[in-house]
């Protein structure tokens, strides 16, 4: 079964929690809420998420500062942020935000169908970049053999090599998929930048399973990290 994503939402008005709440639930994923600056960070202490949604104007640790927190962990650096604000200063303040580390700046009020379609992408990369993780960590296991039985293990080398081949071919496909979606949508730099760097990690993988193949040679393939 396929987990879902996580996605922070952030915001000291619980009417705007709940009108994100009500535009994201179609992307039938899970909705985290934080309602402060200091709340989204302790979240992020304990959970992964793939986006976050985050208002500018809060009391106290306003939005420009929660994503400097955001961006100074190592843990939680690389996580998109889309800021939301219901002002709009001008090029300025919108340029301050993407200095403070956003892949987007939207201003209040927004479109429902554009604010979700920049969500699911970021959703889809992320879910993308877990499938290369869990790839590569069994064949990592494998390679070292190292790890706690399993059924895997007690197969023929050969029969385990295709296996890890036909999951990575699937998961090929969908990046590949996704690297024509956003190519065809004009998406953000920052989403074509993600989709470039997992389709790398990919080769590298493919890479690395293709040396093992009979008759690639003895030397040991780089995995991908």
């Amino acid at each position: 079964m396929v987990q879902k994503a996580k996605i922070l939402l952030v915001d000291d008005r619980p009417e705007n929690l709940l009108a994100l709440e009500a535009i994201l639930s179609a992307l039938d994923q899970t909705l985290v809420r934080a309602s402060s600056g200091e709340e989204a960070l302790k979240a992020l202490l304990t959970d992964d998420f793939a986006v976050i949604l985050l208002d500018v104007q809060m009391p106290g640790m306003d939005g420009f500062e929660t994503a400097a927190h955001i961006k100074r962990r190592e843990r939680t650096r690389d996580i998109p942020i889309i800021f939301l604000t219901a002002i709009n200063h001008g090029p300025h303040h919108t340029f301050r935000g993407y200095a403070a580390g956003a892949v987007d700046y939207i201003s209040k009020p927004f479109d429902p169908w554009v604010l979700r379609a920049k969500v699911s992408v970021f959703v889809e990369l992320y879910m993308k970049n877990c499938q290369l993780r869990e790839q590569a960590a069994l064949l990592r296991l494998q390679l070292e053999g190292g790890g706690r039985p399993s059924a895997d293990q007690d197969k023929e080398p050969a029969g385990l090599l295709a296996e890890l081949s036909a999951r990575l071919a699937a998961v090929e496909e969908q990046a590949e998929a996704l690297s024509k979606q956003l190519d065809d949508e004009s998406a953000d730099a920052a989403a074509v930048a993600t989709a470039a760097h997992l389709e790398r990690k990919l080769t590298g993988l493919r890479r690395a399973l293709d040396a093992l193949e009979p008759g690639a040679g003895t030397g040991t393939a780089a995995l991908p990290s």
